[in-house]
Order: structure tokens, then sequence, then C-alpha cells
């Protein structure tokens, strides 16, 4: 890293540079992260206490990508709030290129993770009669397996292409993290091609993977037709926490990774909801709209108040 840069740290400018703002920020994004880190743990654990919900593929695949949300605000949110103490906010290289792998690796995890959700709820509502061979807990293992190495493939390119870069002189990052765009700004050569390369590594696979996710839920609800009307109401309960997610998580990607061009103000907004509000949301989403899940939420708690 040394020998391609002569920068040890960059100085982030973060959200505000107004005190008294970032003394109410801190409060904010502190029970955020808190809220984050209880209510992703809260659903990890009603899974993996309650037999009947575990031995699910759905719930099975919930418990990763509950994890994963819950790692993904770990790696930003953290940093952001120790930031609202300090007038100059730095991190050094080494910690910005991990801070960048991390957040790829776990957002790249997820997008497998969101997909292979939506493949075992097109099995379970198309082929209701070989779900249980066709979604065997030998493939749900192994499409989690597929997940995390697909996740550090993608990281691992996205940081063979930074540390190419030289950055030799300015080093003030307009931003409250470190990201890619940012950082080819401040790269002391052509970035052309790198632009071209974040969007085949990062724009174009969440376009085409959001695209395909769409495809497959329409096809999940034009397939409901066929079902009961109790069977119809639940499916698409389900379905709909699933697309809710979906959206909340590919539209931030997209506006940011498809749209390189984009003002920093656009860029620090829309990562602060894709890295810091998606992952609080999903917990939301996937037990206030799901019955089974407050159930074993209630016993769950009756369990553990009864000692």
């Amino acid at each position: 890293m040394q020998n391609q840069s002569f920068v040890n740290e960059f100085v982030l400018l973060g959200l505000s540079q107004n005190t008294k703002v970032e003394k109410i920020l801190f409060v904010v994004f502190l029970l955020i992260y808190l809220a984050t880190i209880g209510g992703n743990m809260i659903i990890v654990a009603t899974i993996i206490y309650s037999p009947s919900l575990l031995s699910s593929p759905m719930y099975f695949f919930l418990i990763f990508l509950s994890f994963l949300d819950a790692c993904t605000s770990t790696v930003v949110t953290p940093k952001m709030i120790l930031g609202f103490f300090y007038e100059r906010k730095t991190i050094s290289f080494e910690e910005c290129m991990t801070q960048l792998f991390a957040i790829h690796f776990f957002t790249a995890v997820e997008v497998i993770v969101l997909s292979a959700m939506a493949y075992d709820r097109y099995v379970a509502i198309c082929k209701p009669l070989h779900y249980s061979s066709i979604m065997s807990r030998t493939v749900c293992g192994a499409l989690v397996g597929i997940a995390w190495a697909g996740g550090f493939l993608h990281s691992i390119i996205q940081i063979v292409f930074t540390l190419q870069l030289p950055f030799c002189g300015p080093n003030v990052i307009d931003h409250y993290m470190c990201d890619l765009f940012p950082l080819l700004k401040l790269a002391c050569t052509d970035t052309h091609i790198f632009v071209i390369l974040v969007f085949a590594n990062s724009g174009s696979i969440c376009i085409i993977i959001f695209s395909l996710l769409l495809v497959s839920y329409g096809v999940i609800l034009f397939s409901l037709k066929a079902h009961s009307s109790e069977g119809r109401l639940k499916a698409l309960s389900t379905c709909g926490s699933h697309i809710t997610v979906v959206v909340l998580f590919f539209i931030p990607c997209i506006l940011i990774y498809a749209r390189p061009s984009s003002p920093f103000s656009f860029e620090k907004n829309t990562l602060i909801f894709a890295n810091v509000l998606t992952p609080l949301l999903n917990p939301i989403v996937y037990t206030f709209r799901n019955k089974e899940m407050k159930n074993a939420i209630r016993k769950m708690w009756k369990r553990l108040s009864s000692f």
C-alpha cells in the first residue's frame, strides 16, 4: 500500500460541520444503531430458539439476512458516531481499505441471500409438491456458502481496483465513510476506466439482479390465482415483506453505483439510507408483517420471563 500511495490517512467531512447539529445527530444515530442491533439479534435469537421456524428454509435465510444487516450497520455507524465528537475526523489508509472491503463484502453477500430467499418463495408457491426435496438443508447450506464466496470475490475485486490508484495529494473526503467514488475523485490519475469497472462490478450487477427479482416475484404473484383465498393471503403477506426489503435494499445501490456522476450530498444521503436505516427497517418489516415471527417472539419472551 505504501508503494502505491503517499497518503497515510484521509479526512472525513462527515454529515455536518455544525457542532450543535452533530450533537443531535449523535443521539439520533446512536438510538438507530442500538435499535438495529437489538432488532436483528432478536430475530436471530427467536428463530434459533424456535424449532418450527429454524426448520423452514425461509427463516434459515432470514437468520443470515439479519446477521448481515447487523454487520453492515456496525461497519459504518460506530465510526460515524464517534466522529461527531471530533472536529477533525480522520481514518487511516488501512482502516479506509478495511471499511471499503467490509461494506462491499456484506452487501454482496446480502444480494445473494435475498436472491436465495426469492428462489425459496418461488419453489414454495409454484412447486409446493417438490418443495421439501428442492429446498433441502443441504441446498440451503450450499446457497449460503455461495453467498459468502460471491461476496468475498466481489470485495476482493473492488479492493484490487482501489489499491492500484495513486493517492499523492488531496486527502479530504466529503463523506462520512470510505467508498469507491469519493476515493476515485482523490486519485492522482485518470479514473475513467476505473469508473467503468466499478459500474460493471456493482451498478450493472445490482440492476440485473434487481430486475430478475422483480420478474420472479411477478411470476409468483401471477401464479397465486390458482391458490385458495387463504393461501393467497398468506403468500401475499410473505411476498410483500420480501418485496419491500428488496426494494429498500436495491434502489439505493442502483442510485449510487449506476449513477457515478451523482453529487456528494445525494450520495451521502442515499448511503445513509442504505447502510444505516435499511438494516433497521428490515427487522420491522419481518416482525410487524409476519404473524409467525410475532407469535414466536411472544413465546420466547414468556419463556425468558418465567426464569
